[in-house]
């Protein structure tokens, strides 16, 4: 409990975390490259980022590009903060705030990709509507996207890989580029530019194949 704490604290204190009570929650909205940023490059975002490994991978290969990790357990986000801090990421930012308030932050055409990396499934038919590829959420991803711009997908899970293809089949916004149900195995590896998460490397050593999907707006 004291560490979550200490990392609830660290969050309220750190420069790139944004949430609620600090300067630019409110105001962000469409105002990413102009508010924060400083700067005119693209904006990428990866939803429900965890510990933010996967924000700040991408932010230290590529530091003419913008990265938002987002997320609601600020414990978690303290420590993607303190590793983009340590490696000087003036690139890489943090929001903690739900998913479903998403809208509160980004604007219609503001993101140039959006990754979203082994989210929780959720199974049973009376969570679909948390999904996070259930038809209501793609349909506000590919309102934040750019035309042209990317939807990606990692997962283990073979269900919501399946259910994703099968609801991005009759979407109109987004059209899917490619996929495999076998990452590692495919000509699309580079896609994810070698960054991996934890619980990734504790899939793939123990067989689990991992599955991808890259979708664009159209």
């Amino acid at each position: 409990m004291r560490r979550k704490l200490d990392h609830y604290k660290y969050s309220e204190e750190a420069n790139n975390v944004i949430q609620a009570g600090k300067p630019l929650y409110q105001e962000v909205k469409g105002n990413w490259n102009r508010l924060y940023f400083k700067n005119e490059a693209p904006v990428i975002v990866e939803l429900a980022c965890g510990k933010g490994e996967y924000t700040v991978g991408l932010g230290a290969k590529f530091p003419n590009r913008n990265f938002i990790g987002m997320d609601i357990k600020g414990d978690r986000i303290a420590r993607g903060s303190k590793l983009a801090s340590d490696l000087n990421l003036s690139n890489v930012a943090f929001l903690r705030a739900g998913i479903q308030y998403s809208d509160e932050f980004f604007s219609d055409g503001e993101l140039s990709e959006i990754w979203l990396i082994h989210p929780d499934p959720q199974q049973r038919d009376k969570e679909e509507k948390k999904r996070l590829t259930n038809p209501s959420f793609l349909t506000r991803y590919a309102q934040f996207l750019k035309k042209g711009g990317l939807f990606c997908l990692k997962t283990d899970s073979s269900f919501l890989y399946d259910y994703t293809l099968e609801t991005l089949d009759t979407f109109k916004q987004l059209q899917i580029v490619e996929h495999t149900p076998d990452l590692y195995a495919s000509h699309l590896l580079e896609d994810h530019h070698g960054v991996q998460t934890h619980y990734e490397r504790i899939f793939t050593a123990k067989g689990h194949s991992i599955k991808y999907i890259k979708a664009q707006v159209i």
